[in-house]
């Protein structure tokens, strides 16, 4: 084949592809369940910024500044990038072929690979102005209501751990869809694996001392701190958090998991030569009540938490995908 009929080759599947991709943006648009979300997303956004003013208000008390507002709460959470990635492919592929939609669109000049490439990056593109949008919204937020505020500069990397951690989400649905071709079954699989991470695998790893676990799996992961050494115990009682042999305090809490690159990779830029120990609870009834120790697990360099998390989020994002593309490549369909 000449060079001028490969690059007409190559330029005739790149406008394959992206008629697929604006077609998904049109679809991701006109969903309901999209719109919802992002009005539901910027109203949370604004009660967190407008209730501490007005509870301030109420009780006479005039609203705290904080300078690290934008970098400590910018992020949407791991609830967040899961709805967010939830309804934005939870029907992109299931849809098509309970709806019959899949039909006409594969008697178009374009290979399932193209297709599968295109929504993929369809789904993703429908997420960037929404995320850029509340980002901005959240700093002049925060300007106004705490004050001028730093390290701006690391909004950047919010939000783009805030995307990847999102986008994993997105290859779970997606890989979902193609197996299933149901949107109920999808959302209620979906659903109940998050739950099962979020609160049954946190539970269960937190009192094992298995933490560790948690680290490779999609979610929040382990929970620790930056200033404190592998050999301190935190007790929890009834008056409060007391550490013992010298610490000062629990410090910058750092989680491993997908769903907090952005705040990690921030928390790396401020603190880039800052350790980070995890914790196993212990819990112990006594006559003076029950009392939670904190006992120190492993301890790991920041750079190495926050380099882990973004590996393991890029190899289930390539491994899901993988596993949505093989199912709809072979999926069957009827007219």
């Amino acid at each position: 084949m000449s060079q001028g009929s490969s690059a007409r080759v190559g330029r005739s599947r790149g406008r394959r592809f992206w008629g697929v991709v604006i077609y998904e943006l049109l679809w991701n648009l006109r969903k309901k369940k999209l719109i919802g979300m992002v009005i539901i997303a910027f109203a949370l956004a604004t009660l967190s910024l407008a209730l501490p003013t007005l509870l301030g208000g109420l009780t006479g008390e005039s609203s705290v500044r904080n300078p690290q507002y934008v970098i400590e709460g910018a992020s949407i959470g791991g609830l967040g990038f899961f709805l967010f990635g939830l309804v934005t492919a939870m029907n992109s592929m299931s849809s098509e072929f309970e709806g019959g939609t899949i039909i006409p669109l594969l008697t178009k000049p374009v290979s399932r690979t193209v297709i599968f490439l295109g929504k993929l990056t369809g789904a993703f593109l429908t997420l960037v102005p929404v995320y850029v949008l509340l980002f901005i919204y959240q700093v002049i937020g925060g300007t106004l209501v705490y004050g001028p505020q730093s390290d701006l500069n690391l909004v950047v990397f919010v939000l783009l751990g805030s995307l990847l951690s999102t986008t994993v989400w997105i290859a779970i649905v997606f890989a979902l869809g193609s197996i299933s071709r149901s949107t109920l079954l999808t959302a209620l699989v979906a659903f109940g694996v998050f739950v099962g991470l979020s609160i049954v695998g946190t539970t269960v790893a937190s009192f094992s001392g298995q933490q560790w676990v948690l680290t490779y799996l999609p979610g929040s992961g382990a929970t620790g701190y930056t200033n404190l050494t592998a050999t301190t115990s935190i007790n929890v009682t009834q008056q409060g958090i007391n550490g013992t042999s010298g610490a000062t305090g629990l410090g910058i809490s750092v989680s491993s998991g997908t769903d907090s690159i952005g705040a990690t990779l921030a928390t790396l830029v401020l603190h880039p030569s800052a350790s980070v120990t995890f914790f196993r609870q212990v819990i112990q009834i006594g006559a003076s009540g029950v009392t939670t120790t904190m006992v120190p697990t492993y301890t790991e360099p920041l750079w190495f938490v926050a380099a882990e998390a973004i590996l393991i989020a890029a190899a289930y994002v390539f491994a899901f995908c993988i596993l949505s593309w093989f199912f709809f490549r072979r999926a069957e369909v009827t007219e």
